[in-house]
């Protein structure tokens, strides 16, 4: 089933429009996604056009500082920080994302179901096809490894920003390269 840009967009909105959030996608135009990543943070526009969400674009910090508010770090740094996990784990840390804190808890500000907003989350992800693999900088590793666990009060993040938490997903298909991600600063 292929997503359309309205479901998506909608999807990307309506979930994170009350975090601080960074939601965009890029071309993937590398072996080493890494590098995609990268070109992210440095706000590469969306292949199709869509429209995402980025809360830093119009701050004056991003003068002269275009990854604003990523730290500008090289690709070895970033890639030791991000562990991939499976599709399930994904859904749910996209959902994790909608506040501060990275947790489930966040979900009880909405008033749709968490079977309304697990479908937004799963929306999100089609753009990217069942082949995409899913990768964080969030610690929080379940029993299964590749999965997280959200039922623990113990976690951990592995920070790319200047803020003193930021948490996030990528996404990563054959042709693209989503990124959600959250800020806080404590």
């Amino acid at each position: 089933m292929s997503v359309d840009q309205t479901s998506w967009e909608s999807a990307v909105r309506h979930l994170f429009e009350d975090a601080y959030p960074y939601d965009a996608t890029g071309p993937r135009r590398h072996e080493d996604w890494v590098l995609d990543v990268l070109a992210l943070m440095a706000r590469v526009p969306d292949p199709r056009g869509w429209v995402g969400l980025d809360d830093a674009a119009q701050n004056p910090e991003r003068e002269g500082f275009p990854t604003y508010p990523f730290a500008v770090h090289a690709p070895e740094y970033v890639a030791q920080r991000l562990k991939e996990i499976d599709r399930k784990s994904a859904e749910n840390l996209l959902l994790a994302l909608t506040d501060d804190c990275c947790t489930l808890s966040n979900l009880a500000r909405f008033t749709e179901s968490e079977e309304e907003l697990r479908t937004m989350a799963c929306t999100i992800l089609e753009r990217y096809g069942d082949n995409a693999s899913y990768h964080t900088n969030v610690n929080r590793s379940g029993h299964v490894p590749g999965t997280l666990d959200f039922t623990t009060s113990h976690w951990g993040y592995s920070p790319l920003s200047v803020y003193s938490e930021d948490c996030g997903l990528i996404v990563v298909s054959d042709t693209e390269v989503g990124m959600f991600w959250n800020f806080s600063d404590y």
